[in-house]
Order: structure tokens, then sequence, then C-alpha cells
């Protein structure tokens, strides 16, 4: 108890049923509300700025939104000495705290620490993104032990040959870093932020103990988790004037389950916190005058869902309970949860005066939900706050950054170049139309060489060069250059990077009419960037380590700490809010949702520097008492009036886990109450993008006149048109052009073609003989192609193993070819002249091989890199291509060759992988005659070129239509709806 202080402690509780801050403000005034001036000088203390608006929110309900003279409302979690001279006159003479250190400086302290002891160590130094993370981990654990008050020499009594080896590796780090701490962090002039508010906060209880206030104090809300928090509320609690309200203690529970409670119970740190006042339950009483004795129903109900371990064999003699006021909707993903809820939600507009609020960890569901009630024109924001990383300056920076990081990739400049915010100096609507025509000029296609003169190279040899965007180009260059060219300096320093950075940015969001930093800097998320960026600038001179090529993601890892909050536009009726802002008020709809595993409850996670049995050992709380606070949160609000709970059966197609105390509320209630509130909801979400009657929309059915049909393919576009017609009719009438992918790979474009000119090249000098070193001759010229046609290290790294793997499989094959087969051609040329109803067509073909057999027919051989078509498209008719090879090949269409019989049509797969290569020769099998699949193959081209019907082909390779990339499109009904125009 604290000394001189004699009042047996003043404790109150509002009931979990109620909305705390309205019972509190109704209480306040009941109090001292007859007099303005008495009001205006009562000091309540509440846990946070966010508790501190919900209650001034609660006043202005109250009073019906009148203009009233309101208490002085401090936020205990964001203490600091302006509040506390503002609560109680003058604070003491004597205090002389130094400023509490800024947490991007400590962080990059501790940054330099970790990375000295790994190479103290000789481990491998991580990445200083990596660097980080592990310093922000730190600094959370320094925090910690600082908020329990335990003395960090206490590590001394940790006995390391407990532990595995790397543990006992890190507590010897620890116990350096600890013993350090204090001395390197006295020669910044700053303070550690948690020891600090323990002091001002000590020292508050102290002045307050010697010279007790006049005026009245209410501690309000705070669960008292924090040490020297919970030494103010005892010393609070035994002011003369001072009163402690507590949110939600179980006054009722039996005294054997109220000893068994566990860390991750909703009423433990309540246990902790009025074991520290010393005070029993029975003392407290009701604030707002209630029997304390006399539970609410859900009190008694929550209680056993919650109840210990140890004692939920009760559960047995439970009767039957039903609950209509908690409704449970199960959904099948994260989509329909939003859905629903945002129906809910708008529902509720449809009562005068009703409100509704959303309460969900679940930070992008909540996005999702704002987004589902646009549709209605329901503007809502999130006041738990959105990560700056996700929000439209944060992105412009990040990508910015990642645009140099990553050397100019065209998906890197162009989602830059694309961002809203880029404009570049110029119009903005002119700079979009350049940056369009740039992106298809330049960028699609296989990716250009790396950096900014790569680009450049590409447009220099580029024909037809367009020298107005040429000059565009350069204008961006002159800003980008200079933030760019740092990256190969070794000595460049974190500051230097962030103020080039900065610059960069600002000059490629300028626009020919406002400049840069009024573009970037305003509103909600301007503001915080700009905070950030403060912040990092005053924090770069500590950082000692700095490499440039990492400057992207260690500017990505600072960014993800930073939350912006709307100052405005929050719906006077529908909110979202975070458990811990849903703690102390209700709304008439309560909506509780992403009631799964991992996000409500969070996962307890893991400390990088110190194991649980290590924190056991040094006196830390358990990572699981974040978990009982988050059940205590989950409990104030579920004991709402009217309360809706939701969880999805998956989250990105991967399936959840309900969580536990859904389990447990099902193992009272049973699991099937949701099945009919699910299917009713879902439905309603359903039939809102329904239409009010089905429009069946044909296909498209392009019937161009005869004389405009194309009258020259090749056996390909023949085969593409028995698959595909329309892109047929795209391309040769419409005269469309499919453009290139963006930063495609160079492979999936040249690593065919490549693979045959290499073989075309072999074949071509040694045609009628083998040479013994054929296969050192075949990888000597594969290594002129490679060196020629592909400078990208991964597609040489990747291909170059497998054509070795090619090329002694193909020389090996060769050898037992020529003991009775001779080649006649490869990569020739031919063509025939078919004059069919409509005028004459000619069919082209380039054979990749040609040989004749011992018995003078022809076998005709297709390389193939990917893999070959089946048999069974070959008898359906779709892949045409080798029969009508042997077309032109009878009809003595090839260069140099007369025509002949066709005995063989052969696909050599070469993959180069574990089976390097395959000959599939549908000869092969008894069940194709190959020149009767020659003719039938004739049959069908001239039947195609005459009607342009299809011939009778039953099925297609590929039935799902969406993959064939043209929509849900009939490609039979449409080709035979082309042929009558």
């Amino acid at each position: 108890m604290p000394r001189r202080l004699q009042k047996n402690p003043e404790i109150y509780n509002i009931r979990a049923s109620l909305s705390f801050v309205d019972v509190l403000a109704n209480g306040i005034y009941e109090r001292f509300g007859d007099n303005p001036i008495t009001l205006s000088e009562v000091l309540i203390l509440l846990p946070n700025r966010r508790a501190v608006r919900s209650l001034r929110d609660a006043f202005l309900r109250l009073n019906d939104g009148k203009p009233t003279i309101l208490p002085n409302m401090q936020p205990i979690g964001d203490v600091d000495e302006d509040g506390l001279i503002m609560a109680g006159g003058t604070l003491y003479d004597d205090l002389d705290l130094k400023p509490a250190v800024p947490a991007s400086i400590r962080q990059m302290i501790l940054m330099n620490i970790i990375h000295d002891w790994h190479k103290a160590e000789k481990k491998d130094i991580p990445e200083n993104a990596t660097c980080a993370v592990l310093a922000e981990a730190l600094g959370s654990l320094l925090d910690q032990v600082q908020t329990e008050e335990i003395d960090f020499a206490s590590m001394e009594d940790i006995v390391p040959d407990e532990y595995a080896i790397h543990w006992q590796q890190t507590l010897e780090f620890l116990k350096i870093v600890t013993e350090m701490w204090p001395d390197i962090l006295a020669t910044t002039g700053y303070m550690d932020a948690a020891d600090r508010r323990n002091r001002l906060l000590r020292g508050l209880a102290e002045k307050w103990i010697n010279n007790p206030p006049q005026f009245p104090i209410i501690a309000a809300g705070s669960t008292g988790s924090i040490k020297s928090t919970a030494h103010l509320l005892s010393v609070i609690s035994r002011l003369p004037n001072g009163m402690v309200v507590l949110p939600g203690v179980d006054q009722n529970m039996d005294d054997d389950t109220w000893e068994k409670i566990e860390e991750t119970h909703p009423q433990s740190t309540m246990k902790h916190l009025l074991d520290e006042i010393g005070v029993d339950r029975v003392e407290i009483n009701n604030w707002d005058g209630s029997d304390p004795s006399i539970d609410h129903q859900k009190t008694t109900f929550f209680r056993e869902i919650m109840r210990p371990a140890e004692t939920t064999h009760l559960w047995r003699d439970l009767e039957a309970q039903k609950h209509d006021d908690i409704t449970q909707i199960v959904t099948p993903g994260s989509r329909e949860e939003a859905g629903v809820i945002a129906l809910m939600m708008r529902e509720q507009l449809e009562i005068p005066g009703k409100t509704a609020a959303l309460v969900t960890p679940d930070r992008m569901l909540a996005r999702q939900v704002a987004g589902e009630l646009n549709r209605w024109g329901v503007e809502i924001d999130d006041s738990a706050g959105t990560p700056l990383f996700n929000k439209a300056v944060g992105v412009y920076l990040r990508l910015s950054a990642e645009m140099i990081a990553e050397n100019f990739s065209p998906v890197s400049l162009m989602s830059m170049l694309k961002h809203p915010l880029t404009a570049g100096g110029h119009n903005i609507a002119d700079f979009r139309a350049n940056v369009r025509l740039f992106e298809r000029k330049y960028l699609r296609g296989p990716r250009p060489p790396a950096g900014l003169y790569g680009i450049e190279k590409v447009m220099d040899h580029e024909s037809g060069s367009d020298d107005a965007l040429y000059d565009w180009w350069q204008g961006l260059k002159d800003i980008i250059e200079p933030f760019d060219a740092m990256l190969a300096d070794p000595n460049v320093t974190f500051a230097d990077m962030l103020i080039a950075h900065i610059e960069m940015a600002e000059k490629l969001a300028a626009t020919d009419e406002v400049s840069g930093e009024n573009r970037i800097w305003k509103g909600d998320d301007g503001e915080a960037a700009a905070k950030l960026i403060e912040d990092l600038q005053q924090a770069a001179p500590y950082m000692r380590y700095f490499k440039a090529d990492q400057y992207a993601a260690l500017f990505d890892q600072f960014m993800k700490s930073v939350t912006v909050r709307s100052k405005y536009g929050q719906h006077p009726r529908l909110n979202i809010w975070g458990p811990l802002e849903a703690r102390l008020q209700h709304a008439d709809l309560m909506i509780l949702s992403g009631l799964n595993e991992g996000v409500w409850p969070p996962e307890a996670g893991d400390d990088p520097w110190m194991s649980r049995p290590m924190r056991r050992d040094f006196g830390l709380p358990g990572l699981e008492q974040k978990i009982g606070l988050s059940a205590h949160d989950f409990v104030q609000t579920a004991s709402a009036g009217n309360v809706v709970i939701t969880r999805a059966e998956k989250q990105d197609g991967t399936p959840t886990v309900k969580s536990r105390w859904l389990n447990r509320l099902h193992a009272i209630i049973g699991d099937h109450h949701h099945e009919a509130e699910s299917a009713k909801w879902l439905g309603w979400y359903k039939d809102i993008d329904a239409p009010d009657k089905e429009i069946k929309i044909d296909p498209p059915a392009p019937k161009p006149p005869v004389d405009k049909r194309p009258r020259n393919l090749s056996v390909t576009r023949i085969q593409q048109w028995m698959q595909d017609p329309y892109s047929i009719y795209a391309s040769k009438i419409l005269n469309l052009k499919k453009l290139d992918e963006l930063d495609q790979d160079p492979g999936a474009i040249d690593k065919g073609v490549m693979i045959h000119d290499i073989l075309d090249e072999f074949m071509s000098r040694h045609k009628d003989y083998l040479p013994d070193d054929a296969e050192e001759i075949l990888i000597d010229i594969g290594h002129k192609y490679f060196k020629e046609k592909i400078d990208k290290p991964t597609v040489r790294t990747f291909w170059w193993p497998r054509f070795k793997q090619i090329a002694k499989w193909f020389i090996e094959t060769e050898r037992l070819r020529r003991e009775n087969i001779k080649t006649l051609a490869t990569e020739t040329n031919g063509r025939i002249d078919l004059k069919p109803f409509g005028g004459m067509f000619t069919l082209t073909a380039k054979a990749d091989r040609i040989d004749l057999m011992a018995d003078d027919t022809l076998s005709i051989i297709d390389y193939k890199t990917g893999s070959p078509p089946t048999l069974r498209s070959l008898k359906a008719g779709y892949t045409p291509q080798l029969p009508l090879e042997g077309v032109i090949a009878a009809q003595g269409g090839f260069d140099l060759i007369p025509d002949y019989q066709i005995s063989d049509l052969s696909y050599w797969q070469l993959s180069g992988g574990e089976t390097p290569g395959k000959i599939s020769s549908f000869n092969a099998s008894r069940k194709v005659d190959v020149m009767e699949e020659v003719q039938k193959s004739y049959d069908g081209l001239i039947k195609l070129v005459t009607t342009f019907d299809l011939p009778e082909t039953p099925y297609l390779s590929n039935p799902n239509p969406m993959q064939r990339g043209y929509g849900e499109f009939d490609h039979l009904a449409r080709a035979k709806e082309w042929g009558d125009g």
C-alpha cells in the first residue's frame, strides 16, 4: 500500500455488457455535472489518445451534440510532461529527464551493435533490412524489460548450459548489449521511452502521495498491464478525490476458477492489477450503481466460454444455452465475408439513428469492407489506421526506390511511371500518353539491357526512333540519374541516399503547374510520410554500416512501422474499430470479424532474442500475454447487446482454423447455429450482383467477304485456324497484333528458334557425314548462338546445361539413323498453290527436317523444345502441321525435293532434362496410316479454304475456353458461322 495514504481503494467496475465510455460519461455527469467549473477541474486518465477521443464523443452524445465544458482528459499511454503539468499544476522542480530516444535513432544504433557482434563472432553479417528487423525486435525486448522494471543484471541468473548452443551465444550477446546499452544511450543525450514513461508515472504517483490533489482524478479503462501504470492506479484509488474505473471485471467468478486463471484468460491482467492494488473483487462497486452480485446474462455466458482449461469439466453440468443476440456467419472466403459485413452495415443505415461497428484486427478485411460499402456511396475510414506501406504516397516512395534497386527492369519502371503521382514535370495527360507509347515501343518483349544505359541503347538502336519521345525520356533520365549513380559509390551513406531519393521523388511528382513537394506531402498519408522522412534524416548519422544496393529493402522496412489515421471523414453512424479501440465503446450492432486463429487471437509469435524458457527465467511475461489481452477485448465487444460474429473458411485459397474462442462457444451451444443465417446473408450478397434477367450474348460471328479473307497461310497458321479461328480473323482481317508481354523471358521466345538454328547449322555442315568429334562441334556451334543471342545470365545458366544434354542425345541418335537414313534438307521452305472455290490459295511451310528413308519414302521431322502434340489431337485433326507438310512434300512443294510417298511423321522432343530427347513417331502406332492422315489433312484444308468451315473435329485439345484466351466462346460454332459471308 502506498505510504501516507490511508483511504481504502476506491475501485469501480463497468460491466462488459455496457458501453464503457457512455456509462463513464453519464456517471461523471451525475457526480460532477451540476457545476461546469467543477466538471472542468476533473482529470480523467485514459489508456490512449483514441480512448480520449471516444470519451469526448460520448460526452457529445450525452449532450445531444450541444457545446459544453468537458473534463480534462489525458492519455496515460502517451504520457509527457506537458500533459502531466496540465493535469496537476507544477510537476516537480527537480524533474530533469532526458528526452525519449526516437525509435529510428535507437533502431540504427542497435543495427550497428548487431552488425559488430556478427562480425566479431565471424558469422554471416545480415543485410541492412534484416539487421533492421532484428534491431526492432531487440528494441522491443529492451522495452519489455524496462516495462516490467527488471534489472538487466538479472540476466546473469539465467543458466546458459540449459539451452541450445545458439541460445547460449545469443544470451552472451544480450548480456553484453544490456551492460553496454546505458552508456551507449547516454552518449546520444536520450533515454529509453519506456524508462522515461516509468519515471514520469512513478514521479507523478510520488508527487500525489506527498501532496494529494484537491481536484477529482478518475483513472478509467486501463487494465494495468504496465507495472508503472498499475502502481499509479493503486495510488489514484487511495487519493482523497481519486477513483479507478475498470473495464469488465468478472466480480462473481467462483474463487477456485479465479485462482486457476492463466495468461491467455481475459481476466488475467485484471487479476494482476487487483493484486497490485491490493483489493478483492468483492470490494468493487459498479460505476452505474447497479448491484454487483447480479450478473448480466452475457457475463455468465462468456465466463463459461472462457473458463480455464482445468475447470472445463464443469461444462457437463450446464443447461442448454441460446443467445438470439449473438449471430454467427461463416463464409467461403474473405471476399464474401467483407460483402456480408458491408451489407449488414448498410442495412443498419435504414433504421433512423442506429449505429454499427466492425471490430477486427484484420486490416485487410477492414479495407475490403470499406471498398464494398463504396457501392452504395458510403465512405468509411478504418479508425485503427492503414499502414503507410499501402497508402498512395507510401507506394509511390517504395516504387521509386525499387525502380533503382531492380536496375530499371520493365515492370519496376512501368510501375513507377504509371503511378498517379508521377508526372516528371509535364502535363499529366501528356505524360501518361508518353508512358504508354514508351512502353509499347521499347519495353514490351524481352527485357532490355540493365540500367539507364540499357534503355537508352534500345532507344538508339530502334528503327524509327521518335525524337520527341527520346527527349521526353532524356528529361526523366536527368531526374533519375543522380540517385541511380549513388548505387555504384561504395562510400555513400544512408543519409546521402535518403536525400537523393526524396529529391528524385519530388521532381518526378512535379507537373507543369504544381511542384512535387505540394503533391507528395499533402493529406494524411503525405504528412505521415513527411514525418517518417524527417525521423530518418535525424537518425541517419547514427547508421555506421550501409550498402547502397540494400537501400530499397531497408526503406521498406522502416516504412512498415508507420500507420496513417484519417483526421476527417469518419461516418457519423458506421465505424471500423480495432479491438483495443472497441474495448471501451459499443454500437447498436457490433460485428466481430476475422475470428480465425492467427488473426483473432493473434499468434503468440516468437522472440528472436529469447526463447520462452529464457523469458520465464528472466522474469518477462510469456508471449501468450497478448492473447489474454486480446481475449479481454473480445469479451468486451462480444458482450454488447446485438453481436454478429463472422469468419471465412478460406483466406487466399488456404483453409483457415477457427478461433479457439469459437471452438469453446460451439462446445457449449453447438456448431450448427450459423447455417441458416449464413445461407440467408450469403444469398442476399450474391443477389446484389445478379442481373434481373439472363441476357444471352451470342459469340462473335465475323463474316468477312471472300475477297477480304486470307488466301496465303502457313501450316502453323492453319493449325491455329483449326484451334482458334477468331485469332486468324483478328490478325489477318482486322490487322490486330497482340502485344508482347512486359519483361518477357527471352527463353520463351528465342529458345526454340535458337535450338532450331543450331541444329540447322550443324546439319548443313555435316549432311553427308558425321565426324568423330560431332558432339564437340555441335556444342561449339551452340556456344556461339548462346553468346550472340542470349545475354541474360539466368537464361544461359538454365539452358546451357540442358543444351549440352540435348547435343549428346542428338549425336547418339544421329549416328544410329545415318546407318540407313539420309537427310535431304533442314529448315527448308515449301509451298503449293490450290485453286478451290473463291480464288487461289497458297499453303506455305518451313520444315525443320526431311529425311529419305531406306525404302525411298520421306520422314518429316519437327523439333519441339516444349511438349509435342498427342496422337489423340492428331487423329482429331487439331494438330495438322506435320500432315500438311506431308501434303506439300507429296506434291513436290519443297525446294529441290521431288514428290515422294510419306511414311513417317515425327516430333523430336528436345527438353534436355532427365530424358534429354524423345522421338514420337506417329506411324509407330498401328492406329495411324501416315498417307491416310496426309489425305485427310488435304481434304480438310480444301473444305476449310473453300467454305471457311471446319472439318468434322469433335474435340478441342484444350476444352476450357477461358484458357484459350478469347473468353467463353465456342470456337467450332464461331468458325462455322464465319463461312457464309
